[in-house]
């Protein structure tokens, strides 16, 4: 997958005022769509059209979009990005939490969700795991261990690596407090405060960012996780 005209994007949704205006807005960005209005339809169109990204609404007249989510996760790694009316971060974590990759709160901004389908577009066009991830002034090379810094060697304590990789090799997504406690500690840890967590992530934001106060790699998704941006 190369640019836009190789990928098709499946719109799940029940307004048909929302399909109609996704559609329009991503056929002028040159991706090619398919519609659904209901959950069981979009289940059906998910296995038999394979889109290369799903855009899914989490109200659907026949069931929860979190139930559509699941059930399209028992089988396929397809991009999910979840459309909400809801706010509470709770809906969103629980959203992230049963595979979604991202999530747009409407009412929404056309560039933002096209920014966000492309981010995660591109994210697994790279999928395959790299020896060496590259962001420009910051290199990791994971076979080693290593972390650079334009190019002066940072060293980090295995902890502090572990967060780095596992948010750096999900570029662009939203990773929850839940997710990186679970993968990096353990199941022990799963229900500890976040506070523990943003220590560690100011400590690596001191070792990788220009203005660690302001950061521009590792961005705070407020009440939910952490984001880094490419």
């Amino acid at each position: 997958m190369t640019n836009n005209s190789q990928s098709r994007l499946l719109i799940i949704d029940d307004e048909a005022q929302i399909r109609k205006l996704l559609s329009v807005a991503l056929h002028a960005h040159h991706f090619e769509t398919l519609e659904a209005s209901n959950g069981e339809e979009g289940i059906l169109m998910a296995s038999t059209d394979h889109p290369d990204l799903i855009v899914l609404d989490l109200g659907l007249p026949d069931g929860s979009g979190i139930n559509v989510l699941k059930l399209i996760r028992e089988w396929s790694e397809v991009p999910i990005i979840i459309l909400t009316v809801k706010e509470r971060e709770e809906d969103k974590i629980l959203a992230l939490e049963s595979g979604a990759d991202d999530y747009v709160t409407k009412p929404f901004g056309m560039g933002e969700l096209i920014a966000r389908i492309r981010v995660a577009l591109r994210h697994t066009a790279k999928a395959e795991e790299k020896s060496v991830l590259d962001f420009g002034r910051l290199l990791i090379d994971l076979s080693r261990r290593v972390v650079l810094v334009n190019g002066n060697p940072i060293k980090f304590t295995p902890t502090e690596y572990e967060l780095l990789r596992l948010l750096a090799t999900h570029a662009g997504r939203v990773m929850t407090h839940r997710q990186l406690l679970k993968q990096v500690w353990g199941g022990q840890m799963i229900n500890t405060d976040s506070n523990y967590l943003r220590v560690y992530i100011g400590h690596i934001r001191k070792k990788i960012e220009v203005t660690p106060t302001q950061p521009k790699m590792i961005l705070t998704e407020p009440g939910v996780g952490y984001r880094f941006v490419e």
